[in-house]
Parts: C-alpha cells; structure tokens; sequence
C-alpha cells in the first residue's frame, strides 16, 4: 500500500510538472510557428508524399537495371518417374535439386524506362515544392490567426482602458449628483455606459478566447484553458518592401512562389508523358541468360547385363561432379515489334499530348495569378499603410476632442450624455487604430511572403 502511495505520488508530481512546463511555455510566432510544422498533419502527409515520390524514382531507376533472380528446389519423385540422369522410366523413388540462376535486360524500349526514371526525379522534386507550399500555408495561417489574437486582445485592453476611465467619472458625478450641482439623468447616462462596456468587456474576452482555441486546434494543443501566447508590445516593424516597384516583387515571386514552381513540374509531367506514350511506338528488344544445374540421389546408371538384360545401376556420382556435368546455359534475344494494337497507342499519346496543353495552360494561368495576387497584395498593403496613418491622426484628434468635453463636462458646460459620446468616439477610434495597426502588419507579411521571405524569418 504504501508503495502504491509512492507511485501515485509520484505520477501527480510528474504530471504538475508537465503541466506547468506546458504553461509556462513562452508561446511566440516563431515558436507558434515552429510547433505547427513540426506537428501539423497536412505537412506530415506532404513529408509522406516526398517519401513515395523517393521510392518511385528508386523504382523508375531499378526498371533500367538488369533484373538478376536466383532459384532452388529439392523434391522427391515416387513410382514410374523418369530419370533425369538415363531420361529412361524407371519404378523407384528419386530424390532431385535444381538450381538456377535468370539474368534479363531490357536493351531497347523507346527510352520509356529511361524517361520513367527522368519522370519520377521531376515527380520528386514536384513533391518537395508540394511540402514546402504546405509549410508556407500552415506558417501563414498560424501568422494570421496569432495576430487575430494580438487584435482581440488590443481591443480588450481599449474596453477596459475606457471602463476604467468611465467608473472614475461615475464615482465623480455621483458625488456632483449628491450635491446639487448635477442633475440625476447625468449619473444614469454614466451608469447606462458602464453596463455597455461591460457587455463589450465580455464579448471582447470571449473574442479572445475563441480566437486563442482556434490557434491551439491548429497547434494541436488540447490544453485550450491553459494556452495562452506571450505578452510583449507589438509594433509596427520596419520594413523596406513597399519601397520597392511592384516589377521588382512580381520578378522575385515568379522565381520563389511554389505556386508556379508547382505548374512548371506539372508541365513538364505532362510532356514527359507524351514522349513516354510515344515510345510505345518503336520495338521492344530485351536479352536474357539462364544458368542452370542439378543433382540427384538416384543410382548411376551403368549398362544392361546380357544375361538377364536387367539395367545395372552404380552409386550417385559426387554431388560436384554432378553440378558440372548437368549444367546448361540458355541466353538470347527477344523481339516486340507493334504492328497494330487497335489505335491504343496512337490514342494514348493524343491525350497525353492534351494533358501537356493542358498543364501549359495552367502554367500560364498560375503565372497571371500571381501577378494578379502580388499587384493585389502590394495595393492592399499600401492601402493598409495609408488607412493605419489616417486612424493615428484620429486617435489624436478625438483625444483631443474628448479632452475637451471632459473639461467642458467637469464645469457643467456640457452634459452626460454628450460626454459618453465623445468618450465613445475616442474609443472607436483607437479600435479602428488597433485594428488597421494588424490588417497592416499582415497585409505587410504576406507581400513579403511573395518576395520570398519566409514566415519564420520575418519580423513581428
């Protein structure tokens, strides 16, 4: 019993440990980011597809190789079996093994093994561009949905930084309210804004909790109620992209996006699947040896005596004599010549010749995509840029505003109701800040995505 205590004991230390480890862990972008490739699903399943994309080139490259089999066997024939010594009849039982070796080739095919192979490095690399747009992805996603949390817990401090802010008026104008100098619809006004702001106090924590599971279900991190990102001053970093001309992204996105990396391999699939289809056309031409040998346990066969004209049987040479005097070597070539086979071939390569239009097709459309998508994202950020500065000089301006009517307020220039509003639009004002402050920052990430730089390495 006690020892079982021990156990349990320790397997609740053990754990609290673990669990605090997993709480006190300091849940960054990078670190964020770092955690969903290394356990995000759809990125093992792109790293599985790099792996078989390994295992057809091995097998694309082993069908150029001569095939080599080896083979033996010993079994024992009873009754009327022939004697594979006399290649007579013979009422007995014989014990006999054979052994062999195959070796065949393929000489000639139309180069279809060769352009299997060639196909399969092109498949390979094809697969590698398929896992590093996975990552990309997966990195962006995990980017944008740590800055919808940033934003959620921005506007969350706003709120509060503005209730607090609506509680010392409230202390203030009921002491107004008790002597006089105010009257009652001020205070209920305050009261009415304190309840809405607790509401939205409410709403902007359940925005952040939601958000905050979301990023832990991309993480695959069920501890939803412990996880929580690191806390840190976020600022708008500096960045030189939107210095440069849309031209200069667009070229350095062509060479870097897996997007159109992926159409290239892809047509060039395509037409390596036309000159495979056409290979079908030409001869077949393959060589083969065959080494063989055998040895049995049956008498030796000797000569038949004149007087009873019975067979006289001797013992069973050495088995190494035997392997030398039994063996055989068969070797030749084979010959396929396609006359006609129902238009099959003609057709096959009509359609693989349709799938290379078709990839090149794609091809072009995946270029004039992300053109499209670099000029779109390029004019978002600059958009983004110019509506983050314009909330900047709003926040300043109701400030100032609110300044005003708070010092209006306190002499009773003006009343509760056209406090609370002012106050509103303060705070209005600084969401809206918050909020272009992180549509920047993304809409600034993702056009330098498209120049090349990786989530990892951009700054936050």
């Amino acid at each position: 019993m006690r020892i079982y205590n021990i156990l349990l004991l320790g397997f609740f230390t053990l754990s609290c440990i673990s669990l605090t480890t997993a709480q006190e862990k300091n849940w960054t972008l990078r670190a964020c980011i770092e955690h969903a490739l290394e356990e995000n699903i759809t990125i093992k399943q792109s790293a599985l597809q790099v792996e078989e994309a390994l295992i057809d080139s091995k097998d694309a490259l082993g069908n150029i190789l001569p095939s080599l089999n080896a083979s033996a066997s010993n079994f024992w024939n009873s009754g009327l079996v022939n004697d594979p010594r006399t290649g007579t009849n013979v009422d007995q039982t014989i014990r006999t093994s054979e052994y062999r070796a195959d070796l065949s080739v393929t000489l000639f095919d139309g180069l279809r093994n060769v352009r299997q192979f060639q196909r399969a490095k092109i498949n390979q690399l094809l697969s590698q561009y398929n896992l590093g747009k996975s990552r990309d992805d997966i990195a962006l996603f995990v980017a944008n949905s740590y800055l919808q949390i940033l934003l959620n817990k921005e506007n969350l401090k706003v709120i509060e930084a503005q209730h607090k802010i609506t509680l010392e008026q409230l202390e203030r104008t009921s002491e107004l309210v008790d002597a006089g100098v105010l009257p009652q619809g001020d205070l209920l006004e305050i009261e009415a804004t304190s309840a809405d702001e607790l509401t939205r106090i409410v709403q902007a924590e359940n925005a952040v909790q939601i958000s905050l599971i979301a990023l832990a279900q991309t993480l695959l991190i069920k501890d939803y109620e412990n996880f929580d990102i690191g806390e840190q001053d976020y600022l708008v970093p500096a960045s030189d992209i939107l210095n440069k001309s849309i031209t200069e992204i667009t070229t350095k996105a062509r060479e870097s996006r897996y997007e159109v990396q992926i159409a290239q391999q892809n047509k060039l699939l395509a037409e390596q699947d036309v000159a495979i289809a056409k290979g079908a056309y030409y001869p077949t031409l393959s060589g083969s040896v065959r080494a063989s040998t055998f040895e049995t346990g049956a008498d030796r066969f000797i000569s038949i005596d004149p007087v009873t004209s019975t067979p006289i049987f001797a013992s069973p040479d050495n088995i190494f004599d035997q392997f030398s005097d039994n063996r055989s070597i068969i070797y030749g070539f084979s010959l396929s010549i396609p006359v006609f086979n129902g238009f099959q071939v003609r057709n096959g390569v009509k359609r693989n010749q349709i799938n290379a239009r078709r990839a090149e097709f794609q091809l072009e459309q995946a270029t004039l995509d992300l053109d499209s998508n670099v000029y779109q994202a390029y004019l978002d950020a600059k958009g983004s840029a110019k509506a983050y500065e314009a909330t900047v000089v709003a926040v300043k301006a109701q400030e100032r505003a609110y300044q005003y009517a708070k010092d209006r307020y306190d002499v009773g220039l003006t009343n509760a109701f056209d406090f609370s509003q002012s106050k509103f639009r303060l705070e209005n004002a600084l969401s809206n800040e918050v909020q272009a402050k992180f549509d920047f920052i993304f809409k600034l990430k993702v056009l330098e995505l498209y120049f090349g730089i990786k989530v990892a390495d951009m700054k936050l």
